[in-house]
């Protein structure tokens, strides 16, 4: 069941993407992209089996932001996919400390929701550090690698290549780092490594899975 839901979330996913691009342009990306940003980090506390592998959720939304930075790469240029990347590292600050903020408050007695609250939104200042810096290195990797790979190889036909190449690149530097960050000393050795492994090929099914659709938006005229 868990692998169904993990195809149909992709889809919906990046269908998303899709249709957020064909109707709002570059702004809905940047709108997608805050709203991933901050819907992976609260994902990312559950954890599941999925091909036999123990793992978070957040993986596809986390990897969707890669895929709509990709489009606004393609069709606008590295000045929007470096806005759009600040834009997310925003919204998951902000997110991060009004949350933070929230937990403290005293609840009256007919509450029910600070215990289920404090459980989501309480974390460790090495797991939101973790967060942020792998987020944001990452990300300006992958737009970086992405144009690099564009100048070398303009060609339409290396599209596939460069969107490949700059995210699996950047995701396994992501990985690197939060996963280091947050859990070394926390886990054992073999723990950390096997988080790393079993996360990363995961990414790298998502961004191989996610190349048809920005075929798709390549082929979208929008109006901004």
């Amino acid at each position: 069941m868990n692998e169904i839901l993990f195809f149909i979330t992709l889809i919906v996913n990046f269908s998303c993407i899709i249709f957020a691009y064909k109707f709002f342009g570059k702004t809905g990306m940047f709108c997608w992209i805050a709203m991933a940003t901050i819907v992976a980090n609260v994902e990312v506390l559950k954890c599941v089996d999925i091909f036999g592998m123990a793992l978070t959720l957040g993986n596809v939304s986390y990897g969707s932001i890669f895929l709509a930075t990709d489009i606004l790469n393609e069709k606008y240029g590295i000045k929007y996919a470096q806005k759009s990347i600040f834009i997310g590292f925003f919204a998951l600050l902000v997110f991060t400390l009004i949350t933070q903020i929230d937990i403290h408050f005293i609840s009256n007695s007919s509450d029910f929701a600070h215990d289920a609250m404090k459980t989501l939104f309480t974390i460790t200042p090495r797991v939101c550090f973790g967060s942020m810096f792998a987020y944001f290195i990452s990300n300006m990797l992958d737009v970086h690698l992405y144009m690099f790979i564009k100048k070398c190889l303009p060609s339409d036909k290396f599209l596939w290549l460069r969107n490949n190449a700059a995210t699996m690149i950047s995701q396994l530097i992501d990985t690197l780092l939060f996963t280091c960050i947050a859990f070394v000393g926390v886990f054992s050795k073999e723990i950390v490594i096997q988080l790393c492994i079993t996360t990363y090929l995961l990414k790298i099914l998502i961004a191989a899975l996610d190349t048809p659709f920005l075929y798709l938006a390549k082929k979208i005229e929008v109006e901004d």
